[in-house]
């Protein structure tokens, strides 16, 4: 079984996969998780995202081998979820909360009088009608202003792997930054405008190297290093920074 932290990529999603929540007792402890199944997986695979516990398992696996593996790894399972319960709450989303964008701190600042949300000087003030959630308004405004910055990284880092940009799209994952199919399709997730151009570059990196090499292995790697020399100190900061981003 292979055991991974959630800053971790995996080199083919199935945008299938069905997630259902189950809860489990481990050494004692009552344990909720997230289950998700793929055609495409031939293990079953464990993280700790900002979410809590997930597991990655194949379609046809049987609940009760999947759980039989969870016991057997419970002390790993419970000491993850210790740190991950240790970690500060992100600050709540609230008029003037801040949270990081593109390598800055980002004000919010709620507007009910605006008719649109805008961008000022390090603040984005946000048009959430009287009685409204913030939450909704900010995601949708995030995903607009970050699409652009990402089909930008794309085409450069497609321009010096010497292929044309593929296809790609938004994807709304926590803790899976990127993907990219048997296809040749990516998925990047909009969360990654919470960090610098130097992390985004990485994951762009990553997913477009999977165009030559759809896996991880030394050839991979091998491809990513020529297009990212930097990728284990940008792999390891984005690790670090991923625990402390607004659960949105």
């Amino acid at each position: 079984m292979r055991k991974r932290q959630a800053e971790r990529m995996p080199a083919r999603p199935d945008a299938g996969a069905a997630v259902r929540t189950h809860a489990i007792e481990l050494r004692g402890e009552q344990v909720i998780y997230r289950l998700r199944r793929s055609s495409r997986r031939r293990s079953v695979g464990l993280q700790v995202d900002a979410a809590g516990l997930c597991v990655a398992a194949p379609q046809h696996l049987a609940l009760a081998d999947i759980e039989a593996l969870l016991r057997q790894h419970g002390a790993w399972v419970l000491e993850k979820l210790a740190r991950w319960r240790a970690q500060p709450s992100p600050a709540p989303l609230t008029d003037g909360a801040e949270l990081p964008w593109l390598g800055a701190p980002l004000r919010l600042r709620v507007a009910p009088e605006l008719r649109r949300s805008r961008w000022q000087a390090g603040e984005l003030w946000l048009a959430v009608p009287p009685g409204g959630e913030l939450a909704p308004v900010l995601r949708r405004v995030l995903q607009q202003r970050v699409r652009p910055v990402l089909a930008a990284r794309l085409g450069i880092y497609a321009a010096r792997l010497g292929v044309a940009t593929p296809p790609w799209c938004l994807s709304s994952a926590r803790s899976r930054w990127g993907s990219c199919n048997s296809r040749g399709e990516v998925r990047l997730s909009w969360r990654l405008g919470h960090f610098a151009l130097d992390l985004i570059d990485y994951v762009v990196a990553h997913e477009l190297a999977h165009l030559r090499e759809m896996n991880h292995s030394p050839r991979f790697w091998s491809v990513v290093e020529g297009l990212y020399p930097d990728w284990r100190r940008a792999r390891a900061e984005l690790k670090r920074q991923a625990a402390g981003l607004p659960l949105l």
